[in-house]
This record gives C-alpha cells, sequence and structure tokens, in this order.
C-alpha cells in the first residue's frame, strides 16, 4: 500500500505515550487519508505523540466500505524500502502484484507479508468481481538494521492459528501469543492478534510484559483497560502490563499490536524507511529512474505512481519519542 503523505513519520515530536515505560493509557484519534482513487483510510499510526508500537511504525484501518458498484482498492505500482507490509483483511478480496512475479488474491482470515529489503514495487487491486464489502488493515514493519538491506520477499499464509475460546476468539498474525505462533516472518520481537467477540462479553488477554502494546477496534466497540474504545482510535497501553482485560456489549472485533520497544531512529518519508535523508533522496532517485533496484511489477500495465518531490528542509533521523538523532 502506498501512503499519499509524503513524510507520514516527520510529524512526530516527542510527547508522552512514547515515552511513558510503564503500563498506561493514551487514546490517540486517527485522521483520514485518501488512497488511491477510490480508498479513504483511518491513519492511527504513526501519530505525533507516538512513532511506533514495538516495531510497527504505519497503520491504517480502511472500511467496511460498499463497493458493490465501485472499483473497490485501485493502488498503481509503487516502492517500499526498509519495511514489511502486513496485509489483513476481514471483508472483500485484493489482488497483490509485485516485482518479484508475485501474483496473490488475499481473502479473509489470510495473510499477506512482503518484505522490501533494499527494495521492491507492487500493487494492489480489488478484482473486477469482487464482494460487496471492503474492509481490512494494511500496516508497516520497520525493519531493523541488520535486515533492512536484506533482498525482498513476499509470503502468503492461508491458514493461521485461532485459539478458540467460549465466548471469543485470537487469531495469531505475527509472534506468538497463547502459546501457539504464526508462520509469519518477521525481524523483531513482535505480535499482531486479532480478537473477536461475536456475542461480546468479557476477555482476558496474557500479555507479554516485556512488549508495549496497542490496540484498535475495527468492528463494534469495547472497554479495554478502563477506556472506551471504538473504530477510529489506537489506544497505547505502554509497557509492563501482563494482562488486558476487554468488555464489549455486543460483536467487537479488534487488533492488538505489540512488540519489544525499537530502539532504531528511523526516517520515513512517502513509501520508504531509511535511516538518513541521504538514503530516503537516493531510494526516490532510483525509483523516479526506473532502474533495477525496484524492478517493475509483473503483470500490470499501468504507470508506476510518482513520488513526490523532495521536501526543501533535510529530513531528520528520529527514535521512537521522536528526538532528532544526528
Amino acid at each position: 500500500m502506498s501512503t499519499a503523505e509524503p513524510m507520514p513519520g516527520q510529524t512526530l515530536r516527542p510527547g508522552t505515550a512514547a515515552a511513558v515505560a510503564e503500563p498506561t493509557n493514551v487514546l490517540l484519534p486517527g485522521h483520514d487519508v485518501p488512497l488511491g482513487r477510490y480508498t479513504t483510510v483511518r491513519r492511527l499510526l504513526p501519530q505525533r505523540q507516538l512513532r511506533t508500537v514495538g516495531a510497527w511504525c504505519f497503520v491504517d484501518h480502511f472500511g467496511p466500505d460498499n463497493v458493490a458498484n465501485r472499483p473497490g482498492m485501485g493502488i498503481g505500482p509503487h516502492p517500499h524500502t526498509g519495511l514489511q507490509t502486513v496485509t489483513w483483511l476481514v471483508h472483500g478480496e485484493i489482488r497483490h502484484l509485485d516485482s518479484l512475479g508475485s501474483d496473490q488474491l488475499i481473502r479473509p482470515g489470510q495473510l499477506n507479508v512482503m518484505t522490501s529489503g533494499h527494495g521492491i514495487a507492487h500493487s494492489e487491486y480489488s478484482p473486477p468481481d469482487h464482494p460487496p464489502t471492503l474492509h481490512g488493515l494494511q500496516l508497516w514493519v520497520a525493519l531493523p538494521d541488520a535486515a533492512r538491506s536484506d533482498p525482498p520477499g513476499f509470503a502468503h499464509h492461508p491458514d493461521l492459528p485461532v485459539l478458540a475460546e467460549p465466548n471469543h476468539s485470537v487469531t495469531v498474525l505475527v509472534g506468538e501469543f497463547g502459546g501457539v505462533r504464526s508462520p509469519a516472518v518477521v525481524h523483531s520481537p513482535l505480535l499482531g492478534a486479532q480478537l473477536w467477540l461475536p456475542d461480546g462479553g468479557e476477555a482476558r488477554l496474557p500479555l507479554e510484559a516485556g512488549f508495549e502494546h496497542g490496540v484498535l477496534v475495527m468492528s463494534g466497540a469495547a472497554e479495554v483497560a478502563d477506556v472506551v474504545l471504538s473504530p477510529g482510535s489506537l489506544l497505547y497501553l505502554g509497557i509492563g502490563r501482563r494482562e488486558l482485560t476487554v468488555r464489549a456489549a455486543g460483536p467487537t472485533r479488534l487488533m492488538l499490536l505489540g512488540g519489544e520497544p525499537f530502539d532504531e531512529s528511523l526516517v520515513m518519508w512517502w513509501n520508504f524507511v531509511g535511516r538518513s535523508h541521504e538514503e530516503i533522496t537516493e531510494a526516490r532517485a532510483d525509483w523516479m529512474a526506473g532502474g533495477a533496484r525496484f524492478g517493475r511489477v509483473r503483470g500490470d500495465d499501468a504507470d508506476p505512481l510518482p513520488a513526490p518531490e523532495m521536501p526543501t528542509t533535510r529530513l531528520k533521523s528520529r527514535d521512537r519519542h521522536g528526538r532528532t538523532v544526528g
């Protein structure tokens, strides 16, 4: 997925949410961002008060949208560096194409993970004969320095582990939860898990105390850690929690994100995650030149999306608290 905002991470500055090193409850409203020609998303991360949750550095929630008589998602060829994209659907279908030759249709309950490494290009479309509703998440994971120059890759996981309890279920997208582990390969200690309460009720979730966590509601509403949460906001929970209580009056779907605090400083600009202004400038030039670094998205004849113009000021590397580094 491509962000329409040239500098999604550069607006962040030091704030209480990112700086707290103990359990906390900070409710962070998202904002709407147009994506492609037909889709608007609620951007929940990054924010001014919070750059990352673990290595999760970008969270877009889209839908539920009625796309019965509309094209649905349509995002043409665009590049990525220094990250993994994680795509999760509740309703609808999306076709993923990339410069490795991957051509994969993702459906609800399945997971796509694309690793950009040094550089990859991809596109995402709703197929012509698509379901009437589109609803899901697109997330980015910042790659640590040791992995961010690796070759690109793509993996599709049609089956994920599900923990079934009497009144709720937990699907483990990334990492380990409740003694089961997702098959998805990531490069830092990380958790992504969907909680589904079909009839409401209460769920008590065990947490890794060394992780920081955040929660978002995809549908319904819930009281999470004594905070009322509905779609459109991210609840940051800090670090040090060993358990999380969720209560819902009716059908509710939530996403729990967590991970060890990501201590590497980042420069985020357009679709690139790097470490310096020079890296971003080079990536933009390579994309606009159409060279071998990103390649062409196979099976997609659409024109590649042009990169925005570079800002007139120098891009700054920032730590997870939003502080300028170097």
